[in-house]
């Protein structure tokens, strides 16, 4: 079984990472060129409690992420929240290609400041490891620019604006990570449209068989498990090419199911909402009414 580390400050890290002590306890970037890996810890589970937002580069290891894993061999940025686990397996041939850099946040940082309550929609904090940010050249050094503003502000004297220009700097850095994402959704057409494809032969698979009435209705949990993508990777991305979230999305196939039940059996909506995975009818009435501004009898009545 793989061992649990858990690092509770950036101070820890840089001890536990072979590198100088931080110039501030709470916020610090970090050059991965510096930092000496070791395969003695490819077993390692690492979960630290602060924020993680890494620039990698041919970094000579492999990132997993849950049940994902990822080798960096380009520009790419990808983001992790406190209590995320992360495990590093070293490739000692590559390790003198590494580069990179790695920006860490501890929430204490973040208090009583605009971005302690915000960065949480920034949903791209619960991505998986293979779902991270591909840059382009010219966003790579966009998002260079602002790490090395970052740094300059850490390491100059500390004065009453220092917090709130550093945050300024961070804001910026998840803005434009928004904006390259989005980019990311549209330029990758075919891999995204894929991901429609089998999200739709999942629902339509589910719907078919007894499943609904044996498990329920499909949680977006389960979804994204079963395409192996992360829920909130999944729900941005089907915003950005649908104008839908995954629950609407689950919700239009139930009701397309719901009308075809409706219009072509006799079952009872007590019978019919059964079928689909509801515990109580008046709960599925509800929903179809809210879809389609009728009940499902006032529906039903439409085909006599």
């Amino acid at each position: 079984m793989n061992k649990v580390h858990r690092i509770r400050s950036i101070t820890e890290y840089h001890r536990v990472r072979g590198l100088s002590k931080p110039a501030h306890p709470l916020i610090s970037l970090i050059d991965y060129a510096e930092i000496k890996n070791s395969p003695e810890n490819n077993d390692i589970n690492w979960v630290f409690d602060f924020y993680s937002i890494a620039l990698k580069r041919n970094c000579g290891a492999k990132f997993k992420y849950g049940q994902q894993e990822y080798d960096f061999d380009e520009g790419i940025l990808f983001f992790m929240s406190p209590g995320q686990v992360l495990r590093i397996e070293v490739d000692d041939a590559n390790a003198a290609d590494k580069a990179g850099l790695g920006l860490l946040i501890h929430p204490d940082f973040l208090w009583n400041t605009s971005l302690a309550g915000n960065i949480k929609k920034y949903e791209y904090f619960g991505y998986a490891v293979h779902e991270a940010l591909f840059l382009s050249d010219k966003e790579e050094q966009t998002v260079l620019g602002v790490l090395e503003n970052i740094r300059q502000e850490i390491h100059s004297n500390i004065d009453k604006f220092s917090q709130n220009i550093i945050i300024s700097h961070i804001e910026a850095l998840l803005n434009y990570a928004d904006r390259f994402y989005h980019r990311q959704f549209i330029t990758r057409k075919i891999s995204n449209h894929q991901v429609l494809e089998r999200l739709d032969k999942v629902l339509d698979d589910y719907f078919e068989s007894d499943d609904l009435i044996n498990k329920g209705l499909l949680s977006v949990q389960r979804i994204s498990e079963a395409l192996n993508i992360s829920a909130n990777y999944l729900s941005v991305l089907l915003r950005t090419l649908t104008g839908q979230s995954t629950q609407q999305h689950i919700h239009e196939k139930l009701i397309a199911k719901a009308k075809e039940k409706l219009s072509t059996t006799t079952l009872s909506v007590s019978e019919i909402a059964y079928e689909l995975g509801f515990e109580h009818s008046q709960s599925f009435s509800k929903l179809f009414k809210a879809k389609t501004k009728m009940s499902p009898l006032e529906f039903r009545s439409g085909f006599n």
